[in-house]
């Protein structure tokens, strides 16, 4: 196997991979990495279509990190939820968020890992994103991202955005697209029963990588759970592991988010092969009562038949039934089960 970085700055060997993949076929003989999406790059992707599979390395997921494949996802479905899990507290969880996944620097000290994470964000806006769009927007991109690292897990406003910002609406298009080309950002698109109903819908967007907007913000462990914006983190976070374990299954698992017009939210929504949903619903609290289930019990409603199961992940210390299929769950089940 020919390994090739950042392939999409050496042009000039594409013609030869293209050339070589035309003569033999075999898969695996090239491995092409880049830190931009190879779609977004024409020249790269005119000259592969056709020749090459597109695979999408996130961070790190937590049972990544701890050495162990998670079954989450797989458990919930099958409704075999193997017992409780270890218990977090509010302190651990927020260590694991401000960590984030970055293969590189995810053990390093606190502080050394934040001053490298900035660094990476600017180098990403200095040096990708002058090929991707005008060399004005390197001036307000810094400023565009950190202030969506105040906004994570919210629904995408972007006229709200462009007024905060100083930025014109259209602009603000191109530079959202930018830093989702780049793995900054990702969207969640809303989730309907109707596909056309869906396009409609607003997304929500979150950061890749909790870390990464934890040091753009410059909260550090000790700090965060004290912050009005550790409740919105810790959504992208458990999105982000989702994310994570939904890419390695065989299957195409996707993930959106739920709410109805009258404000009934669900925090995640995993759509299954064949259409089947989960519920997820994300808190930091220690306890979950009834009331905790209305936006998983109007979701079951609207599913209907396709409706597999809605839980709760809470900081509690044990699995408690609600019902049918509902569940409140630790919130550590998500990489140990």
């Amino acid at each position: 196997m020919v390994v090739i970085d950042e392939v999409q700055r050496v042009p000039d060997l594409l013609l030869a991979i293209k050339a070589s993949v035309d003569r033999d076929r075999r898969p695996g003989r090239f491995l092409l990495t880049g830190s931009s999406n190879i779609w977004f790059v024409p020249r790269v992707a005119d000259s592969l279509v056709g020749r090459m599979e597109i695979l999408t390395l996130w961070p790190l997921s937590q049972g990544e990190i701890m050495e162990r494949r998670e079954g989450f996802l797989e458990a919930i479905r099958r409704a075999r939820l193997p017992g409780n899990p270890t218990v977090i507290t509010v302190e651990e969880m927020a260590a694991r968020i401000v960590r984030g996944g970055y293969p590189a620097v995810y053990s390093w000290s606190e502080r050394r890992r934040a001053a490298w994470l900035r660094s990476y964000v600017t180098g990403v806006l200095e040096r990708d994103v002058r090929e991707l769009t005008s060399v004005e927007a390197i001036a307000a991109l810094p400023r565009l991202v950190t202030l969506l690292a105040t906004r994570v897990a919210t629904l995408v406003n972007l006229a709200d955005v462009s007024r905060t910002a100083g930025i014109a609406h259209t602009t603000l298009q191109r530079y959202m697209a930018v830093l989702e080309r780049t793995f900054l950002i990702h969207q969640i698109p809303g989730w309907g029963t109707k596909l056309g109903a869906r396009v409609l819908k607003s997304a929500k967007f979150v950061f890749a990588d909790t870390g990464l907007a934890m040091a753009l913000l410059r909260l550090a462990t000790e700090r965060l759970p004290q912050e009005p914006i550790s409740g919105p983190v810790l959504e992208n976070f458990v999105i982000m592991e989702l994310r994570k374990q939904a890419s390695w299954q065989e299957e195409h698992i996707r993930l959106y988010h739920f709410r109805t017009p009258k404000g009934i939210e669900v925090d995640v929504v995993v759509e299954l092969e064949g259409n089947e949903v989960i519920g997820i619903e994300v808190t930091r609290s220690q306890t979950v009562t009834g009331e905790d289930f209305r936006g998983l019990n109007e979701l079951a409603r609207i599913a209907g038949r396709r409706f597999r199961a809605g839980v709760i992940l809470y900081l509690g210390r044990k699995v408690v039934s609600f019902g049918k299929n509902l569940h409140a769950i630790p919130l550590a089940a998500l990489w140990e089960w």
